[in-house]
């Protein structure tokens, strides 16, 4: 088989109208059904196609002189890709997610938790496993139980239930020793950091530790160890929290198959996670630790959320500190907790939020949190188009809506969809800087370590990518920046607006994109076991009046109380 290669200076040049000719040539050959002439083919560099997808028309003239400027191209590619980038570092370029006009809201202190008292120690293991976390300070704080034994507790249960969940890739246990028993320390000196103080915690193990792995999920990564300790880990180290262990992603933050396993679901064992925070959801929806840290791209908190009956906030972009995490895309990349009730959310974020001086893309904004809350008071939207439609999970969503009205909602019809914005095409943007942030990944061949490997798996994503131009990717936020623009005047007159976590078209992908907050809370359980979901979404950097309404929901409801029964057991 003959093989055409055109090269400048050693380096092969692409020729669009050498690969139409010949591509002609074979088409002509294959449409006469001739078997006497030989079939003419021609193998040519997966560069030649480089154009073809594209839809650009260059007359002869113009492709020759496109070719006369490609090696020149290619040498700066070589020299880049020569330089030698690690994943920790962001591009120049940063993302702004604020419309115009747009109020940052000022700064506020943090909140003073109120910590319940004369909170009993239970009797039994597993109502200590599901406490929140305002009861669990109340036993730290009455002497009921110390830091170090509710540390060691939930330790014992991460190594009693993750070999049938697959939750864990590490655990932090010499470091969380110490940790608890500085905690105990500091409180017998009369030193309290406040709600958090000796409550056990996990972190997706995409976020750097010092001692331990950092796997990021991925085979390619196992042996990986970073000496760093990420951003989040800091600010809940200095709420007092205590690392527990290093909970599972799938693979490059995609899925919930990692290089070791699949993380399951505790509510039924025969069905994965989802992710890709699949270890954060499933450990605290199992009652493993009171709550874990877990990070959105394209739900990746909203979906494990969802399939475990977690609690997740997905914060406003710019809202938590990236610092010492795994970039996938770095303006897409957000980072929140997930716990078993809305308020635990709102404790956790409010440790988190803030300022980080190595992470450039935060923005400076308070965080208001009205507790209790009248929902007759608020503008609550609903997205009708979405509600209308018959899903598989529809009955539990529309009594959802009921559940609002009777504690007061007025509920209000929105709709979240242009015609003229082309969502999905807007997705580029992720695979694009994915591609970028695992660029020697791909050229080294490693990408083969990755355990799934299929069309719409991260290794042939990556390799795809390289055939989305910086024309394409740069045009593609242009039209995110109509996006943004077109959310906010859609959302701005309401405080919230109640939607189908995953039904109504590309409402999940788009506010990834525009970058608005959303909770998730469970709203039911389908025949299977497996939990139902609806989503509360906010405007721009007000995470509080979305974490109100979820928790005013939750009061109204038990769905969040519930406990998987594989382990709420006393064995």
């Amino acid at each position: 088989m003959p093989s055409l290669r055109l090269t400048y200076r050693g380096i092969p040049l692409l020729s669009l109208t050498l690969f139409m000719f010949l591509f002609a040539i074979a088409c002509q050959n294959n449409s006469t059904g001739s078997g006497e002439d030989p079939e003419i083919m021609a193998e040519i560099d997966s560069s030649y196609y480089a154009m073809n997808p594209m839809d650009l028309q260059f007359d002869t003239i113009e492709q020759t002189m496109i070719d006369s400027g490609m090696a020149e191209l290619i040498e700066a590619y070589q020299e880049i890709r020569a330089y030698g980038l690690p994943n920790s570092t962001p591009p120049a370029i940063q993302f702004n997610p604020l419309p115009y006009g747009f109020q940052v809201p000022p700064q506020t202190p943090r909140i003073e938790w109120e910590i319940p008292e004369e909170i009993a120690m239970p009797s039994w293991e597993a109502d200590l496993a599901f406490m929140s976390i305002p009861e669990l300070a109340s036993l730290i704080r009455s002497r009921e139980i110390s830091c170090l034994a509710l540390t060691e507790f939930f330790l014992n249960r991460l190594k009693k239930y993750d070999p049938q969940l697959h939750c864990v890739v590490t655990l932090t246990e010499e470091y969380a020793i110490e940790q608890a028993r500085k905690m105990d320390a500091e409180l017998a000196a009369g030193i309290d950091r406040g709600i958090l103080h000796g409550i056990p915690f996990g972190a997706k193990d995409l976020f750097s530790f010092p001692g331990y792995p950092t796997t990021w999920g991925a085979g390619a990564y196992k042996e990986q160890v970073l000496d760093e300790t990420a951003g989040i880990i800091k600010k809940l180290e200095e709420a007092g929290a205590v690392l527990v262990a290093k909970t599972t992603l799938g693979a490059l933050a995609m899925g919930d198959v990692w290089f070791a396993d699949t993380t399951l679901n505790p509510w039924n064992l025969e069905e994965g996670s989802s992710g890709s925070s699949a270890g954060s959801a499933s450990a605290t929806s199992a009652g493993l630790v009171p709550f874990a840290i877990g990070t959105e791209t394209w739900g990746s908190i909203v979906s494990p959320s969802t399939r475990c009956g977690t609690t997740g906030l997905r914060p406003t972009y710019g809202r938590v500190t990236r610092s010492g995490a795994m970039a996938l895309s770095w303006s897409m990349d957000k980072v929140g907790p997930i716990c078993r009730s809305a308020t635990d959310c709102a404790i956790v974020f409010d440790a988190i939020r803030g300022l980080d001086p190595t992470d450039k893309t935060l923005i400076d904004a308070g965080f208001n949190y009205p507790g209790e809350v009248d929902l007759s008071t608020l503008r609550i939207g609903y997205f009708k188009s979405a509600f209308d439609k018959d899903y598989r999970v529809s009955s539990f969503d529309k009594q959802t809506l009921r559940v609002l009205k009777k504690l007061g909602a007025e509920l209000i019809p929105i709709e979240l969809e242009s015609d003229e914005l082309p969502y999905y095409a807007m997705s580029i943007i992720l695979n694009a800087e994915a591609a970028a942030a695992f660029d020697e990944l791909t050229r080294s061949n490693r990408d083969t370590l990755l355990v799934r490997q299929n069309r719409y798996a991260w290794p042939n994503l990556f390799r795809t990518a390289r055939y989305i131009t910086a024309v394409e990717y740069i045009q593609a936020n242009r039209i995110r920046h109509d996006l943004i623009e077109d959310y906010n005047e859609r959302l701005k007159d309401f405080d919230v607006v109640v939607t189908p976590s995953f039904e109504g078209g590309n409402q999940l992908l788009a506010t990834n994109l525009t970058s608005h907050p959303v909770v998730v809370v469970p709203n039911g359980f389908k025949d299977s076991g497996s939990p139902t979901s609806i989503s509360f979404l906010g405007n721009l950097f007000d995470e509080g009046s979305i974490l109100a309404v979820a928790a005013a929901y939750q009061e109204a409801t038990s769905f969040n109380k519930k406990r998987p029964p594989t382990f709420n057991r006393a064995d």
